[in-house]
């Protein structure tokens, strides 16, 4: 695939890859969208109205 050109080792086992990202930049950015989100997956949740209360008792959110 143009624009896209892989790393090997000594054994010719893939290590890393090389993306164009004029030719591919969404690519690489639904990639590392999915990277981020798998690495976040286990942090603590907040319900969004938690979220909001704090808001507001910070005086950054009014209603």
């Amino acid at each position: 695939m143009r624009g896209i050109n892989f790393v090997t080792n000594k054994r010719g086992q893939k290590t890393a890859v090389l993306i164009d990202l004029k030719r591919h930049g969404q690519l690489w950015e639904d990639f590392f969208d999915s990277v981020v989100a798998r690495d976040r997956a286990r942090e603590p949740r907040e319900s969004l109205d938690a979220v909001k209360d704090r808001l507001r008792r910070l005086g950054k959110l009014r209603g």
